[in-house]
């Protein structure tokens, strides 16, 4: 039986053992690549989706999303959105129905991506609001993580450089973590859901609100 928490201590989550993406990552920087990545794609039965923006420490000024990661069980794409922009094989991906596709606060990178480019999103499954079906309220993925898995995720490179000309080996393990942490997440979930295999604890008190 797993024991959930409502709101998870963010305090804790150093202490917890790290989790990394052990498969096989592909970083995209032409067109003529993301075309065969997606064919790729869309032959997979799920799919975790994120997005990297380079930070701004400029008041008011936001920059435009540098990186899209799709990720299956096994192999994570990243596509270096500031090199090529939102291609037509992207957005036949962010739009098809035929694939299982997670994503995590994902209208937040909606917003984000249709500043490259317009398109119709379909055929996502937001963990966000199905998380909260079980009790739990704290929805951040590294919160989310930890509670459901006991393992953290570390968002050390969340604030590097997006649009640097070489991703370093950290920012490529990171990107593809979050993506593919979607699919894990959710798997649990639907796992969770069907057997009622946890007991959830209320934490009634303010635990680090902050994410």
């Amino acid at each position: 039986m797993k024991k959930l928490y409502s709101k998870y201590d963010k305090t804790k989550i150093k202490d917890l053992p790290r989790v990394l993406f052990q498969g096989r990552i592909v970083v995209i920087l032409t067109e003529t690549e993301a075309n065969k990545a997606v064919k790729y794609l869309m032959t997979a039965g799920i799919l975790g989706f994120d997005t990297e923006t380079r930070p701004s420490f400029t008041k008011g000024h936001q920059n435009k999303v540098s990186l899209l990661q799709v990720s299956t069980r096994d192999t994570c794409f990243l596509f270096r959105l500031n090199r090529f922009g939102l291609c037509p094989a992207i957005k036949k991906l962010l739009e098809t129905k035929k694939v299982k596709k997670i994503g995590l606060s994902w209208d937040d990178d909606v917003r984000s991506l249709k500043a490259l480019g317009n398109f119709k999103s379909q055929g996502f499954f937001e963990l966000q609001d199905h998380m909260q079906e079980l009790g739990v309220e704290d929805t951040s993925l590294a919160k989310l993580y930890a509670n459901i898995f006991g393992q953290r995720i570390s968002k050390r490179e969340q604030l590097s450089n997006w649009e640097a000309d070489v991703l370093s080996a950290k920012q490529q393990n990171y990107a593809a973590t979050d993506a593919w942490a979607c699919i894990m997440l959710y798997e649990e979930y639907m796992r969770l859901k069907e057997t009622q295999e946890y007991v959830l604890e209320k934490v009634n008190d303010d635990v680090n609100d902050n994410d």
